[in-house]
């Protein structure tokens, strides 16, 4: 009986968020909350794209701007150069990140802890420079994509927002379906007790490697798409823009404050940390002093010293009080 009333409350929740999703846009027809609504919803699925190999397998990244970049530029490109439709760009980002994962994580999960997060943020400013100066995507300038008519053919509306709306909806809704898929499969299950106990976990015969190399796979496909839908949304893309390492940064706080390893704390951390950093750039950022930025980071180290365990953690805390 238990298990019947979490599953109906389950479905309760699923249909009150769509009802909510379904009803913002309806309700909020300004430029800015529908803009404020596609990063949360981007970032969410950047961060739940990450708590895959962050949060589940415990090996945390400090370079998924890297698959960001690659998607964005693979959408980028393919249009500007061959002629292609952003959707075949981002198939085509999918599968070069994909290989630049295993690239990465092949040599790189030799090394444990702090050791591996170095590695990929050293590798994700090497790969910044590397597109600063590659003329044939367009280098430091960056590159333009051309402004059509609107048309799902080439995904641009210059009219409304709502295609850009619902298509990082469906992003959002993607990671978490397969974020939810993970944790109740059985590679999920070798996921956690990787990240609890590695030796332990080799000692069954889970072989860590393989398990981290298909984990990083997820996370930059799923990353890159973002990255493939974020380039059509501002139609410029830049080294600056979609290669900095304080992308990588964000998207692994937006995870810990919502609570790292659970499903749900990456959308939380999105609702909390990207609404706070737009509002303070806003209301506190044109001066140009830099106390939007100083404002966001406390509050940031605030909650991380009162609540290490995420947002999450303080209700799951509550409800076992």
């Amino acid at each position: 009986m238990a298990a019947v009333g979490d599953r109906r409350s389950r479905v309760a929740l699923y249909g009150l968020l769509a009802v909510l999703a379904l009803a913002y846009p309806a309700l909020f027809r300004q430029p800015f909350p529908q803009d404020l609504a596609i990063k949360v919803f981007l970032f969410g699925g950047l961060a739940s794209a990450w708590n895959i190999l962050g949060g589940f397998t415990g090996q945390v990244s400090l370079g998924n701007a890297i698959f960001f970049g690659t998607g964005a530029y693979a959408a980028a490109a393919a249009q500007i150069q061959w002629g292609w439709t952003p959707w075949s760009g981002m198939f085509l980002g999918i599968a070069v990140s994909v290989a630049i994962a295993m690239l990465i994580g092949y040599p790189c999960f030799r090394l444990k802890g702090h050791y591996f997060a170095m590695a990929t943020l050293a590798i994700g400013e090497v790969v910044s420079v590397l597109a600063m100066n590659w003329d044939w995507v367009g280098g430091a300038i960056g590159l333009y994509i051309p402004i059509r008519d609107d048309t799902w053919t080439y995904f641009q509306f210059g009219s409304t927002k709502l295609p850009y709306y619902f298509a990082m909806l469906l992003f959002l809704v993607l990671t978490l379906a397969v974020s939810q898929w993970i944790l109740s499969s059985r590679p999920g299950y070798y996921f956690r007790a990787i990240r609890e106990d590695q030796e332990a976990a080799r000692s069954l015969g889970i072989s860590a490697r393989n398990y981290k190399l298909a984990a990083i796979g997820i996370s930059a496909s799923l990353t890159s798409l973002g990255g493939s839908l974020y380039a059509q949304y501002v139609l410029f893309i830049d080294p600056h823009s979609v290669f900095p390492m304080m992308l990588s940064i964000q998207v692994v706080l937006i995870a810990i404050l919502g609570g790292v390893g659970t499903l749900w704390g990456p959308l939380v951390g999105a609702l909390l940390l990207i609404p706070l950093s737009e509002f303070t750039r806003i209301y506190i950022g044109g001066t140009g002093s830099g106390l939007d930025l100083i404002a966001y980071g406390f509050l940031i180290v605030l909650f991380s010293v009162l609540q290490p365990r995420g947002v999450l953690g303080f209700f799951r805390k509550r409800s076992r009080a």
